[in-house]
């Protein structure tokens, strides 16, 4: 037991070690140097809790901030509706299967920067051209608004990720026993009813992972934003990701921006956590 014991934690040294060096230990100055009066160069003071009160007074971020939940709230619902859709289609006894499960997730493969300027292109040229000629101005000038630079981004957001969370809902509904389904098309159960009450519970626990990764992701968006938007017209596209940037590299206010950044990870902890605890309750009530 004492060989197993050691083996067991000299495999698992170098994970504990690089979780410590790359997230606990620059978490914890992150934390520290939230306290201070830090700029990146000069040596720091303690200065308390000053910037935790001043962040809130900042309209930016609160604007942000607000920006960001709105954007979160419509792309987790759109990615996890396409992702589960695509997966109930890409299920069924279909000789390209292979094929559409291959091109639904492709686009996750693209990075961010790219996705982005893509997308930029598609709606300030390729939108503007088909507006032009269709007569409807709705589609000219994507972009240049708060509206359309915020389905904008949902509209990227869902597309890079919808094939992502369709690969966990696939792995949990091939999963589902088909004497079940069985079972229910002979007591006269339709389509519906088989999903809601035979597949819907048993790939619940799909739905807690795939909650979770889209809201810390798009939470924590900001590839997409920069390269889409800039955060315009006028920062009011901005998400909170690009706001602490700003504030760390262009206004080179190091410790204003982690005050911000530590305040934004315990948000996006307890949301994501209190998430994932009820998600957890309702597989058990399942």
């Amino acid at each position: 037991m004492r060989n197993r014991n050691l083996w067991y934690w000299l495999f698992l040294a170098p994970a504990l070690l690089a979780l410590a060096v790359v997230v606990l230990l620059p978490l914890a100055y992150g934390v520290y140097y939230s306290f201070t009066d830090w700029n990146g160069i000069k040596t720091p003071s303690f200065v308390g809790l000053e910037h935790y009160k001043a962040l809130w007074a900042e309209e930016e971020f609160r604007n942000a901030l607000w920006f960001t939940t709105k954007f979160t709230v419509v792309s987790v619902f759109l990615i996890n509706f396409f992702g589960l859709s695509l997966a109930l289609l890409v299920t069924q006894k279909f000789r390209t299967n292979n094929i559409l499960r291959t091109i639904f997730f492709m686009p996750n493969l693209i990075g961010g920067l790219i996705l982005g300027f893509i997308w930029q292109f598609i709606f300030t040229k390729v939108f503007a051209s088909i507006g032009e000629l269709i007569g409807v101005e709705g589609l000219q000038g994507w972009l240049s608004t708060e509206t359309t630079g915020f389905w904008a981004m949902a509209i990227l957001m869902s597309w890079q990720m919808a094939g992502y969370i369709m690969v966990i809902y696939i792995s949990f509904l091939e999963g589902v026993p088909q004497e079940l389904l069985e079972a229910a098309e002979i007591d006269g159960a339709n389509s519906f009813q088989r999903f809601y009450h035979v597949t819907f519970p048993l790939v619940m626990p799909a739905f807690t992972v795939s909650l979770f990764l889209t809201l810390s992701n798009s939470f924590k968006l900001y590839d997409q934003n920069l390269s889409l938007t800039g955060g315009g017209p006028y920062n009011s596209t901005q998400m909170v990701a690009m706001e602490i940037f700003k504030t760390a590299f262009v206004e080179n206010a190091m410790a204003f921006a982690q005050a911000k950044a530590v305040i934004f990870f315990l948000i996006v902890a307890a949301i994501s956590l209190t998430q994932v605890y009820i998600n957890k309750k309702r597989e058990v009530e399942m």
